[in-house]
């Protein structure tokens, strides 16, 4: 979850002029298949109905290729019936308008362009950000970035990567370790310089940028946990280490469902706050609607939204129903949040310390596992080599591994492995053993969530999506991220546009999936929201949703 400062304008490359080119090509090729299917199904015609020589539709295809190409015709030649010359003339001269007039005009000119496109080298930009090195997790960044529109350069030595990513980003080609590339990028007016490449060369960067930078934030990427102490000597400011905070993530989420500690929130106002909490199987509320929970009543506390197997739900349906795929997103005092903690915890994880197996022992499985013991949680830990910290030695998608390390009578299953396809195998194997059993699962890429979802995993991290979204928090300062799984997006933005209307007129919710939580007055925050409260000038909105939902709501709103 995080917090977001205001709105920014800033201009960004128009590329309409590839657009229009790509489109021209993909209708003449649209044009061409077209044409081949019209031919195909005269010619075979023709060779029944006027030449008394049937052919399959394969074989006519392969003759009206051959004619447009110029290859010629093989047996079928030479026609006998009049209709059928014709039929060939008209389609000689197609082929020869298609392949020898329209080609040129449509195809060279892309082949052209993409073979002879000029990469810029420099950028005039200021108070932008410098991201040297392009990977999955700065595709995260970058759209945190557009959403707030800020400005921004990407650095890479790759020419047909650079050109591939010149369509839709500002980014020039150069050495990421060169001091000439980073004055090119104008370090100098930057304010903030991210070190995304090998942990090698980020170090670099990280000199090269400190020597061109005038004050520019230099944030850096580390693989490798051993290397970040030398990013900082090198100067960087900040040092992430993505495996290391999706770890902690996939701990934070087991030890949540057993732990009657409220954990991390988001402070509003002075006693007003924001929480996510998960419903436990078999807690008070487990299998009841959302009306029928009383969580309002019992606790004080309001459900603004709720995570369901990964999908956000802004202010959802009385009647939905709760259980143990459901993630809250809560507000109130700490004292009715704490009550609401203890309703969605259920009686037998109250009791007990909570079991978890752990597969998977490389940095993210043994940072999980450290978690798992510090709070004094029985922990089983699988890898498929044997090491100081493994209990069992074994393959995760083996349904006699699995049972030999507990999972059916498990309270959670962490998947904390490297290969994305090894991890949903894995997870059809536990879903099968145990219907109970909350598994928490890595993905290193974004699409793979989708797909673990389905195979049964309960709670789903993408690798480049957590370290995306922290080192944007960073980058944009006026974040906040509660924890980095949360993909939450609560920000605090003014909104011009809706002053002196109510809040019922407004209609928020339903034009941009995004709910108000607050809003901050004069140095007064209410949170005591009806429709009937009216949106003055200088009021500071404090809204929830997902990254869409409050781009959609900037949009209306200032």
């Amino acid at each position: 979850m995080r917090v977001h400062g205001p709105h920014r304008e800033t201009g960004r490359a128009d590329a309409h002029g590839m657009t229009s080119q790509r489109r021209r090509l993909l209708s003449y090729l649209a044009l061409v298949v077209f044409v081949l299917v019209v031919y195909t199904l005269v010619y075979d015609w023709g060779m029944s109905a006027l030449e008394n020589r049937p052919r399959t539709p394969l074989e006519s295809l392969v003759v009206v290729v051959e004619t447009f190409t110029t290859t010629g015709y093989g047996e079928d030649t030479p026609w006998s019936s009049p209709g059928m010359q014709l039929i060939m003339v008209g389609m000689q001269l197609t082929g020869v308008t298609l392949i020898f007039l329209a080609l040129p005009l449509f195809v060279a000119p892309w082949v052209e362009e993409r073979l002879g496109r000029t990469v810029p080298t420099s950028v005039d930009l200021e108070d932008h950000v410098v991201i040297c090195g392009f990977s999955s997790r700065g595709e995260a960044l970058i759209e945190e970035l557009e959403v707030w529109d800020r400005e921004y350069v990407i650095v890479d030595p790759d020419r047909e990567r650079t050109a591939d990513l010149l369509d839709d980003h500002a980014v020039i080609k150069g050495d990421l370790e060169s001091i000439d590339t980073l004055r090119d990028a104008n370090v100098g007016a930057a304010d903030v310089v991210v070190a995304d490449a090998t942990d090698e060369v980020n170090a670099s960067i990280v000199l090269s940028a400190r020597e061109v930078g005038n004050g520019a934030r230099v944030i850096a990427i580390a693989e490798d946990p051993d290397m970040a102490e030398y990013l900082e000597y090198a100067g960087a400011d900040e040092v992430f280490t993505p495996r290391q905070l999706l770890g902690e993530g996939l701990a934070n989420e087991v030890t949540a469902a057993v732990s009657s500690e409220l954990g991390d929130t988001i402070e509003i106002g002075s006693d007003f706050e924001l929480a996510e909490l998960p419903v436990q199987g078999g807690c008070g509320i487990d299998g009841t609607t959302l009306q029928d929970s009383g969580i309002r009543e019992r606790t004080g506390a309001s459900v603004i939204g709720m995570w369901h197997r990964g999908a956000f739900v802004a202010s959802p349906d009385p009647e939905r129903v709760l259980d143990s795929d459901t993630i809250l997103l809560v507000s109130g005092t700490e004292d009715q949040l704490a009550a609401l903690k203890r309703l969605t915890l259920s009686e037998v994880r109250r009791r007990a310390r909570g079991t978890v197996v752990v597969a998977g022992y490389g940095e993210v499985g043994s940072g999980v596992s450290r978690a798992i013991a510090a709070s004094e949680m029985d922990g089983t830990v699988i890898d498929r080599v044997e090491h100081s910290g493994v209990d069992v030695v074994g393959d995760a998608t083996s349904e006699a591994v699995l049972r030999e390390a507990g999972v059916p009578e498990a309270d959670s299953l962490v998947l904390a492995l490297a290969d994305d396809t090894t991890t949903m195998l894995a997870t059809l194997v536990a879903r099968e053993l145990s219907e109970s059993v909350r598994i928490v699962a890595r993905a290193d890429e974004e699409e793979s969530v989708g797909k673990l979802y389905r195979a049964g995993a309960d709670y789903v991290l993408a690798l480049s999506t957590v370290s995306g979204r922290i080192v944007a928090s960073s980058v944009l300062e006026e974040e906040e991220i509660i924890a980095p799984e949360a993909r939450l997006v609560v920000a605090r933005t003014s909104a011009p546009r809706l002053a002196g209307e109510s809040l019922g007129d407004a209609d928020i919710r339903s034009r941009t999936g995004c709910t108000v939580v607050a809003i901050e007055r004069d140095g007064e925050v209410f949170t005591d929201l009806g429709p009937e409260f009216v949106i003055e000038s200088g009021d500071t909105l404090v809204v929830a949703g997902t990254d869409e939902a409050v781009n959609a709501f900037t949009e209306i709103a200032r």
